[in-house]
């Protein structure tokens, strides 16, 4: 598989979920479509959203209720792209979601492998490779970024790290949608900045790869520590979405 197939394959999966088409992310002009619900959505999405800005860096297309698209197409023809990612501009967002009962959400920047760069890194510590049985008694607090407790049943493999028969780190996937397994990691504290983080993340993303489906990445802009991991593990940004949520509620 190489990067372009990986970027087809991402955008096709964000045509899916938005309610448009691929080619869309690749227009000159930014794009405002109606949000539909869609069984091959990624399954974690609550659609159909309020509004979802999505950009590959080329364009902003933004999958919305009907009711907001005059106000979101003014909002994203009114600036540079990556300014109406930014809070001065959310602001006024705000304002006009607070009279639908919603608030603007998360920021998200997502991550895909670079298969020139991806290659599984070594670790100081044993490395096993765990199908769903062996980590069926890993859904622990201190394993929640790697395994999903709501969803367990999409779990479909992890990487894990012993220290003499200590699990200290793991990282697992979720297979999202039909093509693309999210990657998520958890480090015991006691044994960061080891480069543990990195190398499951890269060895459980060849094992994706080796198994025809596409691992991507997904964290908070601020999220410093773990855009590193992403770099460190061979992936690079690939888009980034801003969401909404109903005024009140955190998730």
């Amino acid at each position: 598989m190489t990067n372009k197939d990986i970027l087809r394959i991402a955008k096709e999966q964000s045509a899916i979920d938005a309610n448009c088409n691929a080619e869309d992310f690749d227009s000159d002009r930014n794009m405002v479509v109606i949000s539909k619900p869609n069984e091959n959505a990624r399954k974690y999405l609550k659609l159909p959203y309020f509004c979802n800005l999505i950009s590959y860096g080329k364009n902003i297309v933004a999958s919305v209720d009907g009711r907001i698209v005059d106000l979101i197409t003014d909002y994203i023809n009114g600036d540079k792209i990556e300014y109406c990612f930014e809070t001065p501009r959310i602001h006024k967002l705000t304002r006009e979601f607070e009279k639908y009962g919603k608030l603007p959400g998360y920021m998200s920047e997502y991550w895909l492998p670079d298969v020139d760069k991806l290659t599984a890194l070594p670790c100081g510590f044993e490395v096993k490779i765990l199908e769903p049985d062996g980590f069926a008694d890993l859904y622990l607090p201190q394993w929640s970024s790697a395994l999903s407790e709501k969803r367990p049943h999409l779990d479909m493999l992890a990487a894990a790290a012993y220290d003499s028969g200590k699990l200290v780190g793991l990282a697992g996937c979720s297979a999202d949608c039909d093509t693309m397994w999210q990657i998520g990691i958890d480090v015991l504290p006691e044994y960061r900045r080891n480069g543990i983080a990195a190398a499951l993340t890269s060895r459980l993303a060849v094992e994706i790869l080796n198994r025809g489906k596409v691992p991507f990445y997904c964290c908070a802009w601020a999220n410093i520590a773990s855009a590193r991991n992403a770099v460190n593990s061979g992936f690079r940004p690939a888009w980034a979405e801003l969401g909404a949520l109903d005024a009140g509620t955190t998730a």
